[in-house]
């Protein structure tokens, strides 16, 4: 139930590198596995990568492993994602998300498992 603000979204060019943020709030923030999803016009929402609670594990779908980076920091209750090489399939809107389970990351959190949701962000990579 705690609000997630995200920010950092816009209008790039293929290879080009973005940043989004997500805000939460203490103390929710730092106790559950938190991720990212983004959604296509006219298709699902889809998994994009995943991390821990403490920014132990991290998991990423094959579409964007090696190009982006998921990180947690606690102390600021902040989730980020790193996007470099961007594609123009990369394009859609982008939510944050925290788990409503706890306990050991062992496998990827599917999307029913997530309670909090950031109110998206738009990015758009042209080609």
């Amino acid at each position: 139930q705690a609000q997630l603000i995200q920010s950092g979204g816009g209008l790039v060019q293929a290879g080009d590198s973005l940043r989004l943020s997500c805000a939460g709030s203490a103390p929710t923030f730092s106790l559950y596995a938190m991720a990212w999803f983004r959604q296509a016009p006219g298709k699902e929402r889809e998994f994009v990568a995943g991390v821990s609670r403490r920014n132990i594990v991290t998991d990423y779908s094959d579409f964007v492993k090696g190009r982006f980076t998921i990180s947690k920091d606690n102390a600021k209750n902040r989730l980020y994602l790193q996007m470099s090489s961007l594609k123009p399939e990369d394009t859609g809107v982008y939510y944050c998300a925290r788990a409503s389970v706890f306990g050991p990351y062992e496998r990827r959190i599917a999307v029913t498992e997530y309670a909090d949701w950031g109110q998206g962000t738009q990015v758009t990579v042209s080609s």
